[in-house]
């Protein structure tokens, strides 16, 4: 049987208050321009690291990334063989990383930040401990294996030997508002305590930049690659995991400042087997609104998923979850439905369309 495509569309739209959760190099919260006016924009890697701080705490593996994926092979040489020298072990990373095709600096650090799974680590300091003889196919396989669902879903590049490289399964797009957005500057002081009562004046004073937003957020997962990644059963868990991460997290800029901890306003969750599809063109037409930008952003939102109907195909499955009334899809009362019923969907799915490896 032919193997055929599956993907998991995320269309959320969000409101944000004053807050400047990812910053440019000026410290100016990031932006971008579309259809000819400036927008907010949350960049696509501020949010990918907060959903994987979110796996973290809801006990998903994760992997490390790190440029001392040395040391952490090292610490766990001598922690499966205590009777281990340090510098027993130092050679044996050494080599391990020799096989591997990885180099290391004076510094022994990789010259790149290297995502490795913690089920990687002990299973290649196993292996070292196992075999006096290192062989490269080996030592590359263990590498390849026993992927952390970050690394399944987000991909890794290393550039001293490709054949390690995994392609993502998960595409995650920059967040932007749906409408125009003005910069605005907060103005503060702050005082000494310890200074006299008679004294005038601040002992700091500075500008913070920040805007506020409705953004329209976008990400895809490809289900034959993650569970080529990983297997039918963690696949699936893991989009589970990563759809209710990507919705509930925020990146941490700012966030002590102005406290904008939002949720969505409305979520859409649509499985196809054609083609992923980002509705972002519902907004390059600017929304113009004096009474907010979340009910206009709906009514774009849904215009635009059924315009492209006229290209792809009718999905398997389209869910959304809203505060508001909606007029396409099949209306979830709260997130734990929402995702009950997309791991029944993925699950008959996954098995239908002959995915599994």
């Amino acid at each position: 049987m032919t193997k055929k495509n599956l993907y998991v569309d995320l269309s959320v739209l969000q409101t944000v208050p004053s807050s400047n959760i990812n910053r440019d190099d000026a410290g100016a919260p990031k932006t971008a321009l579309y259809g000819g006016v400036t927008r907010a924009r949350v960049s696509s890697q501020s949010w990918k690291r907060a959903v994987r701080l979110a796996f973290k705490d809801d006990n998903v593996s994760i992997g490390t990334r790190t440029k001392e994926a040395a040391k952490l092979l090292t610490a766990k040489l001598k922690e499966l063989d205590s009777a281990m020298t340090d510098d027993v072990a130092a050679d044996k990373t050494s080599e391990l990383f020799k096989a591997a095709g990885i180099k290391l600096n004076k510094e022994n650090e990789t010259g790149a930040l290297l995502l490795i799974s913690q089920g990687q680590i002990t299973k290649l300091a196993q292996y070292a401990i196992d075999n006096e003889t290192l062989d490269k196919k080996e030592v590359k396989a263990v590498l390849n294996g026993d992927q952390s669902v970050d690394l399944a879903l987000f991909g890794r590049m290393v550039a001293d030997n490709p054949e390690l490289n995994v392609d993502a399964s998960a595409q995650v797009a920059h967040a932007v508002s749906t409408h125009e957005v003005v910069p605005e500057y907060d103005y503060f002081t702050a005082l000494d305590d310890e200074q006299p009562e008679d004294a005038t004046g601040a002992a700091m004073l500075g500008t913070i930049n920040f805007n506020s937003a409705t953004l329209y957020r976008y990400a895809n997962l490809n289900m034959v690659e993650l569970v080529h990644n990983l297997d039918e059963k963690d696949a699936i868990q893991g989009a589970s995991a990563f759809i209710k991460d990507f919705l509930l997290s925020m990146p941490n800029g700012k966030q002590n400042t102005f406290a904008n901890k939002t949720l969505p306003s409305y979520v859409m969750i649509t499985i196809r087997t054609d083609t992923p599809v980002n509705l972002v063109s519902a907004f390059e037409e600017p929304v113009t609104s004096r009474n907010g930008y979340v009910e206009p952003s709906i009514k774009r939102l849904e215009a635009e998923y059924e315009s492209t109907l006229q290209y792809v195909d009718q999905p398997i499955l389209n869910l959304v979850l809203s505060k508001d009334d909606s007029k396409v899809g099949e209306r979830v009362a709260n997130v734990t439905e929402l995702l009950e019923k997309v791991t029944a969907a993925l699950t008959k799915a996954v098995q239908d369309e002959n995915i599994n490896d």
